[in-house]
């Protein structure tokens, strides 16, 4: 069979741009999709920002439940690809049936129990009585797509780290494009509201997920999908190596969560919901600086981990640089585009000329540190492929940490909108302890001890 992409021999600087830009592209798309989302309903006649602040309320639910395929499938494939470049391809093949069994068995779990449930969390996380009606449309109808949800998420990685980007790539701009195409549709001639909004995901998520099942069960790639071999021991290496990702996205939707619930109380009726919609505006535009971001930095960790498993130590630093310049590479041009391309952002959610300036004052504020979060998405990521998660999850946790106590700090001593100033306070201190980290730890990282891998 032809592979797309070399991993132990192809020249680094090209395999990083081969892999690093079909990553980022569908990970652009992905987000292109949940922002036309936003767009859509936002433009509903007559309730278009009240539908809004209420997917806004679901938006950080929807990642937590989608965090479970980062922690199987982001856990598994770094795994699986130290196991490749090791020659070891019969361990390899069995990550990933033990990872496809989880990821069967999470999905089913996290559905049965989110509808009973569905009520309480929306109303915790920021829901008003307001916009609870359309949070709860939203929400009833995506929790039936969980399946195709995970299992296209989590089993794409598998795809990723055999060396098919590009197929990988098809997979998410596959349901994207279903997505946009279906949005209208549902949302305005068949006069669903959120709801046609929600169903279209799930339609979207059920073709992504068979086009890459069907990928993974053929002879296209080198390990397919294969059943038994399972080991609840290697199940929890699995979960453990994917703990960082999952907690990284698992907490971002907290942190929305907790801002959602920080503008409320602070906002009060007056200004509650207005802001929440202003955060649900300004989180979108930071979800284009993060997700084609975590494409360039997720992506290429098969690089990292298939070099690792070789112990290719040369390989591995050169990789690193060429990735830590393209991620650094993305955020400024995303700094830049903020700030001359932000009101008209904006102006694609909202009419309203003083929700809009509020909107775009509160992108200003997110954007402020992006272009070190650049460095801190590669040095995290980057530990986490060679499966360094003793590494990994401190250093994401230092920045989370930091977030939240801004975050509770700041709009108790200077007023609601300086809620904004917790993320760029976290995009500060967190790049510079995780560089301090990577300096004084590389070394002997890459000395490769015997059991290294």
């Amino acid at each position: 069979m032809k592979l797309e992409n070399n991993l132990g021999t192809d020249p680094i600087r090209s395999l990083v741009w081969r892999i690093a830009i079909p990553s980022m592209l569908a990970q652009f798309v992905s987000v292109l999709y949940s922002i036309v989302d936003r767009i859509y309903i936002s433009n509903i006649p007559e309730v278009g920002d009240l539908a809004l602040a209420g997917v806004g309320v679901c938006g950080p639910i929807v990642t937590m439940i989608a965090a479970f395929a980062s922690l199987i499938g982001i856990g598994g494939a770094p795994l699986m690809s130290i196991r490749m470049g090791a020659g070891k391809m019969e361990e390899a093949r069995r990550i990933l049936a033990n990872s496809f069994l989880l990821l069967c068995v999470c999905a089913g779990a996290l559905m049965a129990a989110s509808f009973p449930l569905r009520r309480a969390m929306l109303l915790a996380f920021g829901g008003s009585a307001v916009t609870y009606p359309y949070a709860e449309g939203y929400f009833t109808v995506y929790l039936w797509g969980t399946v195709f949800n995970l299992l296209s998420l989590g089993m794409n990685q598998f795809i990723i780290c055999q060396g098919f980007a590009k197929k990988g790539m098809v997979s998410v701009m596959l349901g994207a494009v279903l997505n946009i195409v279906l949005d209208p549709v549902f949302i305005f001639w068949l006069d669903m509201g959120v709801r046609g909004a929600a169903l279209a995901t799930v339609l979207s998520q059920l073709a992504s997920c068979v086009y890459v099942l069907a990928f993974l069960f053929s002879r296209k790639v080198p390990i397919p999908i294969s059943f038994g071999g399972y080991d609840k021991r290697l199940m929890a290496r699995i979960l453990v190596t994917g703990i960082t990702p999952f907690l990284i996205i698992g907490v971002d939707s907290v942190m929305i969560i907790a801002m959602n619930a920080v503008l409320q109380q602070y906002g009060g009726a007056e200004l509650g919901d207005r802001m929440v919609t202003c955060a649900t505006i300004a989180q979108s535009f930071m979800l284009v600086v993060t997700m084609p971001l975590g494409g360039i930095s997720g992506g290429t960790q098969t690089i990292l981990a298939f070099n690792f498993g070789a112990h290719e130590r040369e390989r591995i630093l050169q990789a690193q640089k060429y990735i830590l310049l393209m991620c650094v590479g993305y955020t400024a041009i995303l700094f830049v585009l903020a700030r001359l391309a932000g009101p008209l952002f904006v102006r694609l959610f909202t009419r309203s000329p003083d929700l809009a300036a509020e909107a775009f004052a509160a992108i200003r504020v997110c954007t402020l540190a992006i272009i070190p979060l650049g460095a801190q998405y590669e040095l995290v990521d980057g530990f986490t492929g060679m499966g360094q998660v003793r590494l990994a999850l401190p250093l994401s946790a230092f920045r989370k940490t930091v977030y939240f106590l801004a975050l509770f700090s700041l709009p108790a001593a200077f007023g609601v909108r300086a809620v904004f100033y917790a993320e760029p306070i976290s995009d500060v201190l967190g790049p510079l302890v995780s560089a301090i980290v990577y300096r004084l730890s590389i070394k002997k990282l890459l000395a490769f001890p015997e059991e290294s891998a």
